[in-house]
Parts: C-alpha cells; sequence; structure tokens
C-alpha cells in the first residue's frame, strides 16, 4: 500500500471541495505558490522519458533598491534504473543516462542550480551491512566518472549542478565519506562538503562504510547564490541547519535516502522548519523505489530477514524562508521539480521576524562549551519539599 499511494496532494484534491482544499493547504503549505509554466519541449521530453516534470514559483515584495535576484532550483528524484544484482559498470552507466535525460529537461526549463538526491550514482546498499560489491561506487571527486559527467553537463547548459557521491579520498589512505561536490556553472569544481552526522537506526547504521564529515559547514558563493548542502540525516539536527546558515547560506538542499516506515511523517516538516528558523530556502529531495538484494538482512527489529529496506517514497519539495512551501513531488515516480525563487526575500523575512537579531548565539555558545565538559552539570532547579 505505501507505495501505491501516490501523494498527500493528490489525495487532498480528489476528496476535498475546492473551497476546504483552498483552506486546508493554507494551513498545511502557507501562503500559495504560484504555478510556473514550463516549455513544451521540457513536458514532451518528460513524457517521453517518463518521469514528472513539475513547476512552481514563490511570490515576494518588490524592491525599491535592490533588484530581484532570481533563480531557478532544479530537485532530481529517481529510481535506480538497473536490478541490484546487474554489473556495477551497467549500473553506473544507466543511472548517469537517466541523470543526463533529466538534466537535459531542466536545461530547458532554465535552471540554474540542480541538485540530485543522496549517493544518487548506487543503490541504497548501506541498509544490507555488506562492504562489497557496494564500496566499489565509491569514486574521486577530482576526477571520477560522475564529476566528469557533471562537470560536461554543467558546463554545456551554464548550470551549478550539486551531486552527491560516495567520495573515495585516495589522498587519505583510501578512506570513503558520504559527500556532496559542487560543480560550478564553468565546469569547474568548486568544492565539496561531507555528511556531518551518520544514521545509527537500525539498517541504517552507515558508520561501518563511512567517515563522519571533516569539513564544518562550507557555504558555497556560486553565480547563482550561496548555497549549502545538509545531507540526509543531519536534517534531524537543527544545530547543523544553523551553521549553514551562521555561514551566509541562502539555498540549502537536503539531499536524502529514507523510507516511509521510518520517516515519511517528519518528511514534511524538518525542511520546513529548517527554512522558518533559519530564513532561507530549503531543498529536500528524496530517492524514490522499493530496492531489491540478493542476500537477506534483518533490519535490527525483530521482524524476520528481508531483501528489501522499504519503499523510499520521493516527495521532494522547497521551502521558503516565510514558511510557505510547494507541493511535493510524486511518492512512486522519477520527477523533476523545477522551483524560482528570488533570493532578496531571505533579508524580507529577516527583516520581518527578526530572528537573527534576537538570537543569543553568545548565550547558547557558553552553554554548549559547557555541555560538552566531563564534569557538567544540568541546570536543574530541584523542589526539596
Amino acid at each position: 500500500m505505501a507505495a501505491e499511494f501516490t501523494s498527500l496532494e493528490g489525495c487532498l484534491e480528489k476528496h476535498l471541495p475546492p473551497k476546504e482544499l483552498e483552506e486546508v493547504k493554507r494551513i498545511l503549505y502557507g501562503k500559495p505558490v504560484s504555478t510556473l509554466e514550463l516549455p513544451t519541449e521540457a513536458l514532451k521530453l518528460a513524457e517521453e522519458k517518463n518521469f514528472e516534470l513539475a513547476g512552481y514559483k514563490f511570490g515576494v515584495l518588490e524592491e525599491q533598491l535592490r533588484k530581484p535576484r532570481i533563480v531557478k532550483i532544479g530537485a532530481v528524484q529517481n529510481k535506480i534504473v538497473l536490478p541490484t544484482s546487474a554489473p556495477l559498470a551497467n549500473q553506473l552507466a544507466a543511472l548517469h543516462a537517466r541523470i543526463k535525460e533529466i538534466t537535459d529537461a531542466a536545461a530547458l526549463c532554465g535552471v540554474n542550480v540542480i541538485c540530485f538526491q543522496e549517493c544518487w550514482t548506487m543503490p541504497f546498499a548501506f541498509c544490507t551491512r555488506e562492504k562489497h560489491p557496494w564500496t566499489e561506487f565509491a569514486e574521486s571527486v577530482i576526477d571520477g566518472p560522475t564529476i566528469k559527467l557533471c562537470q560536461e553537463l554543467a558546463k554545456q547548459h551554464n548550470m551549478v549542478i550539486v551531486s552527491p557521491i560516495l567520495e573515495r579520498d585516495s589522498v587519505h589512505q583510501d578512506r570513503i565519506f558520504n559527500t556532496t561536490v559542487i560543480i560550478s556553472n564553468n565546469g569547474s569544481v568548486l568544492g565539496k562538503t561531507r555528511k556531518n552526522h551518520i544514521p545509527r537506526v537500525g539498517d541504517f547504521n552507515e558508520s561501518t562504510y563511512y567517515m563522519e564529515g571533516d569539513l564544518g559547514h562550507p557555504v558555497f558563493q556560486t553565480q547563482f547564490g550561496r548555497i549549502a548542502v545538509n545531507i540526509c540525516y543531519g536534517r534531524h539536527h537543527p544545530l547543523n541547519w544553523l551553521m549553514y546558515a551562521v555561514n551566509g547560506a541562502e539555498i540549502c538542499f537536503n539531499p536524502s535516502a529514507t523510507v516511509g516506515a521510518l520517516s515519511e511523517p517528519m518528511w514534511p516538516i524538518e525542511a520546513r522548519c529548517a527554512a522558518i528558523a533559519n530564513n532561507y530556502f530549503t531543498v529536500a529531495i528524496n530517492r524514490i523505489g522499493t530496492e531489491v538484494f540478493e542476500h537477506e538482512f534483518t533490519s535490527a527489529d525483530g521482524k524476520p530477514a528481508h531483501r528489501d529496506f522499504g519503499h523510499f517514497y520521493g516527495s521532494s519539495y522547497v521551502a521558503a524562508p516565510d514558511g510557505s512551501r510547494t507541493p511535493g513531488l510524486s511518492r512512486v515516480n522519477d520527477g523533476l521539480l523545477v522551483t524560482e525563487v528570488d533570493l532578496n526575500m531571505c533579508r524580507q523575512v529577516k527583516d520581518k521576524w527578526c530572528f537573527q537579531m534576537t538570537s543569543r548565539l553568545d548565550m547558547y555558545a557558553n552553554s554548549l562549551t559547557e555541555a560538552v565538559k566531563p564534569d557538567f552539570k544540568q541546570q536543574i532547579i530541584r523542589d526539596e519539599a
């Protein structure tokens, strides 16, 4: 059933009268977003290649002293193309071809910055607890095949590409990291960021595959604004989101891979809450499909062994600094979400709500410094009566 339910938005539209639907969407999603008109060629390509294509636009106040800073964001979700039993080179080539098709459609839509899902070049094999052959998918961020492809696409389409991969760091004894590489629209590698928080939740015990990130919270100044990447499990850590804001992010991507039984009730909330608290745009991206593996594995939950982890439910969306958000993509189909934003909204919302002006980072910093000490004493006032 979970894999058959297409989307919450579709269910609401099917069962609610127009007036009630409008009010429900206002409460669930904030101020309404406009539908973005997309080129006929892109829609035809999406139909031909069998992926969903949706476009939305956030409204923003027009300023007198600053010109609009319009950016089109692309968010991609997709299934693996070949079965997990296929030769690794074939799996990688098929995923490269699929992403190229979707990126071509994004280019037709005028997308400036595009982001793919977490570890998009491979099945999400971390759940299997098998190291081989899956660690063979790890590649260099300098001259790996995925980076070369993204460089070609970025230069061809004048598009910043945010590409999450499994990184093999050959300079540091072949250590592996869950990494996202940022490719400039001129085709050069602008930099990389690494996953700071590793899940240890049943099958999502990924700590035997790769190391915690060691690069902090970098923000990348691109031609299309300042962008950051909070990889997957990091979305459960509010301070992780915060540090990207402290470093000046205007768009924070959250490429993820998560299944319905584990996290779906939290999914519509976390990236949206981060957008509100930090006054930047957030882009929540989740893979889709059910990935079946050759060998059974357990989920540390007492249930029988199985060959799949569950249904990756897609539902990718974009949230704005004012708390509004786009509808999500499908739970079951490959998709490209194109969202037009004006980065001026970040400062406009800061001026309205004053979250940054009223923050107490100094107080929190002092308290956290004490909290990590071995002899820390909690500030609890007890009733001794």
